[in-house]
């Protein structure tokens, strides 16, 4: 592997000087450049009806032993309250495309089953549906965000899913929505019209998806003053074709277009390696493949520029995050993994990236928010009401002092290694913002497998006297929290950070991660 020296200067890269041994960088504020306003939905998240994200994981059902909130889990719905969700996408993912959300009204005990063929086989008898997810966002005070069934389900019916959710009238849906409960309508917002429609949403090419968009979303109609944001199914990674024809043939007609980027290092055709048991090459990799995120972000919003114009359509990073094999003596089809101090670093590194394409890019749901893949929480698997927060959740705590704050644009000198797959990786990301009461906060991560940075940051005429913060580490990069030791890896109080005289130096431990506030 060789080591550089590298000057990010945002959003372009830049080679310098031969790395030393000690690894040292800088940081520098640019107070005079204008950054744009980080909306709070790029910490959104994502719940599919896949392995025990929904059913043990955020639902338990009213008769549970496990402390729950109408069948909400009780310690669940606190975690994800403090974590001040903004949205939460549902209910996919593949699963959307096979949805009918009719199946899920009414009286629980007759509502039907149906076999969830996408993720495992398993028997769904879709006790969690349209009522319970969006009073599920009620209690969260999240918006929702509803992917519609394109693939397998009608136009049809997801004008009256639209109808039946949002209706104030005296209309068949609204009337059924009353007889099933909830008097007044929901506020919808969000609503995607189909998921991953170039794959498990149908297969489709990007001209025939798009003729579909156009009709679909034609019956969706607005009622009782309620405003839909409609949001075309978009590409999946590189497939920056399928971004320019859905833009050409779609146009002004979608609010948003989405887009998919997972980090998984060895394909999605071969095993995909473990999330706890890993070398340093291939964490080196993971994050390398992780910030390639950039490039991907920047090419598909140069195309969106080049026929958008005016910027009216904006990009939704609606399915992103780690892809790890499924922990042993699980479910292979549930996709439930472990969640280590290589993931929090993913997630950081990501959102500082996420924080300087806000021009565009408006959302982000990181997949998913329980029990499957990048998860913010695990449940136990038997049932006995356990709950650990993992390292990824402490990440997005810690960087909700950024949500709906204005960017503040920075460059960075840093080290650069070049990693076995022909990747590059910066060792220090940060991003920095300041809040609508003038806060201003700062979050660093040392990417270094094993070496501890000096930090010094050019504040850039901010005066400020003193910093302090929280600090996320683990002994190693493989760190995790269990339900026998949920606090392995957990925030810190960071003392380390000396503002002199319009600098502020910083220590920050290999694979750890800090943010600040500067007073």
């Amino acid at each position: 592997m060789k080591h550089f020296k590298l000057l990010v200067s945002l959003p372009m890269f830049a080679m310098g000087l031969t790395a030393q041994a000690q690894l040292t960088s800088t940081v520098q504020l640019d107070l005079n450049q204008q950054g744009y306003v980080i909306p709070k939905e790029i910490y959104g998240q994502f719940s599919e009806h896949l392995g025990q994200c929904i059913y043990g994981g955020l639902w338990v059902g009213e008769n549970s032993p496990i402390p729950n909130e109408q069948g909400y889990r009780k310690d669940v719905l606190q975690a994800l309250k403090d974590l001040k969700v903004p949205v939460l996408r549902w209910p996919g993912g593949c699963f959307a495309d096979e949805y009918h959300w009719m199946d899920g009204i009414g009286p629980r005990d007759k509502r039907p089953t149906m076999v969830n063929t996408n993720w495992g086989g398993t028997v769904e008898d879709n006790s969690f549906g349209t009522h319970e997810f969006m009073n599920l966002c009620e209690l969260i005070g999240c918006e929702p965000y509803i992917s519609g069934n394109v693939g397998s389900g009608t136009v049809e019916e997801m004008a009256k899913w639209v109808e039946y959710m949002t209706s104030d009238g005296d209309s068949p849906m609204a009337n059924l929505r009353r007889q099933n409960g909830r008097e007044k309508p929901w506020k919808l917002k969000f609503l995607g019209v189909g998921n991953e429609s170039w794959g498990c949403g149908g297969n489709m090419r990007p001209e025939f998806y798009s003729d579909l968009y156009r009709r679909y979303s034609t019956y969706c109609r607005e009622f009782s003053g309620n405003k839909l944001y409609k949001i075309a199914s978009g590409a999946s990674d590189y497939d920056y074709n399928w971004t320019e024809v859905c833009m050409k043939a779609i146009g002004n007609k979608m609010n948003a277009i989405s887009l998919q980027y997972y980090s998984v290092i060895n394909g999605w055709d071969k095993p995909k390696g473990s999330a706890t048991d890993f070398t340093t090459a291939e964490y080196l990799r993971t994050l390398s493949k992780c910030v390639e995120i950039e490039s991907v972000i920047k090419k598909h919003i140069a195309i969106m520029d080049e026929i958008d114009k005016k910027g009216r359509i904006d990009l939704l990073l609606d399915e992103w995050g780690t892809w790890w094999d499924v922990e042993e003596g699980t479910n292979p089809g549930w996709l439930f993994q472990q969640n280590t101090m290589r993931d929090a670093v993913v997630a950081s590194l990501s959102l500082d990236i996420f924080h300087k394409y806000t021009r565009r890019l408006k959302m982000a749901n990181i997949a998913q928010i329980v029990n499957v893949l990048q998860s913010m929480i695990l449940t136990d698997q038997e049932g006995q009401g356990h709950m650990v927060l993992t390292p990824t959740y402490h990440v997005f705590r810690m960087y909700s002092v950024h949500q709906d704050a204005t960017n503040i644009p920075l460059q960075i000198l840093t080290d650069i290694i070049d990693t076995e797959d022909n990747r590059r990786l910066p060792l220090l990301s940060a991003t920095a913002s300041k809040d609508k009461n003038g806060k201003v906060h700062v979050s660093m991560t040392n990417a270094s497998p094993d070496k501890t940075q000096t930090v010094t940051v050019n504040l850039g005429g901010l005066n400020v006297k003193t910093a302090a913060g929280e600090i996320l580490q683990g002994k190693a990069m493989g760190s995790y929290n269990t339900f026998a030791k949920p606090n392995e890896v957990t925030p810190a109080k960071f003392t380390d950070a000396k503002v002199k005289k319009g600098t502020l130096e910083v220590t920050i431990p290999a694979h750890s991660i800090i943010t600040l506030e500067l007073n």
